[in-house]
């Protein structure tokens, strides 16, 4: 499939960008590694008038811990994310949910900003940004801003990020030490993208309760979600088989879940349960 025509320029800096996309007059579209863009174009289900390069912008790239946080440039690469050696020891469920992403092309060029601001609900990052309480900044005309997880995705395809404003970088809890943590996601044959994809965080106290728990979900719902009503029903309960099957039940209640020719909205919350089970078994038990 051959896109529609545009135009391109490449921005040198965040205050040019913003520029730029200012004077596009509702006709541009940023773009950095491109693999969530560039086939929307091919398909004309978005034809941008202008492509806005940010690749180049250096300051929105590194990886670096602040605090109880690690912030996460919003250019950094899936492949630099799981290769990151203050990711791998702080996060390193962030670490294994990016080995996870597309194929080795996507993982070396598709960046986490861009993942993020797309918001395909079957895009693996979403779900674990959830579990893991992140803070986007960003930055527009007048400054900057922070948006938080839960606020961000707003449907399909649709998040809160201005139209003229840059996703510049993205900030993740640290778990506590003693938490564990798991990414497991049940892929669809043909494309990769999550049918169900799970993110759960979880530890247990000294008394042998469960004192931490995040679970995030996407695939199954029209937008990733905190699954709390797992997460409220093993807070303070010891972790055992059928504690954690009662919870697991309960993976998609908060979820709007979807339909396809694929997978059924009956199958899709079936599977939402049996990968939530799965996911807290292997950290909890």
């Amino acid at each position: 499939m051959i896109p529609n025509s545009f135009d391109y320029v490449q921005a040198g800096s965040i205050e040019e960008a913003i520029r730029l996309m200012q004077e596009s007059d509702g006709e541009g579209k940023f773009v950095a590694g491109g693999h969530s863009l560039v086939p929307l174009m091919k398909f004309r289900l978005t034809n941008p008038g202008k492509l806005i390069d940010i690749s180049q912008i250096t300051e929105l790239r590194g990886i670096r811990k602040e605090g109880n946080r690690l912030v996460v440039g919003a250019l950094t690469t899936h492949k630099q994310l799981y290769q990151d050696e203050l990711v791998k020891q702080n996060i390193p469920v962030l670490a294994e949910a990016a080995r996870t992403i597309g194929d080795m092309q996507v993982r070396n060029r598709g960046t986490v900003g861009g993942n993020l601001a797309h918001a395909d609900s079957a895009a693996d990052l979403p779900g674990v940004a959830l579990a893991l309480d992140v803070f986007m900044e960003v930055q527009g005309e007048d400054g900057k801003e922070i948006l938080d997880a839960e606020g961000f995705f707003l449907g399909p395809l649709v998040t809160a990020l201005p139209e003229t404003s840059v996703l510049a970088s993205v900030s993740f809890l640290i778990p506590p030490a003693h938490a564990k943590s798991v990414y497991l996601k049940y892929a669809h044959p043909a494309s990769g993208y999550a049918v169900v994809g799970v993110c759960a965080i979880a530890g247990v106290g000294q008394d042998g309760r469960v004192d931490f728990v995040r679970i995030g979900i996407n695939g199954v719902g029209d937008i990733a979600y905190r699954a709390t009503s797992v997460e409220h029903a093993l807070l303070g309960e010891i972790p055992t088989e059928e504690t954690i099957r009662q919870a697991s039940a309960l993976a998609a209640k908060e979820g709007e879940i979807g339909s396809d020719l694929f997978a059924s909205e009956e199958y899709r919350r079936h599977l939402a349960s049996v990968y939530t089970e799965r996911a807290l078994t292997r950290i909890l038990l």
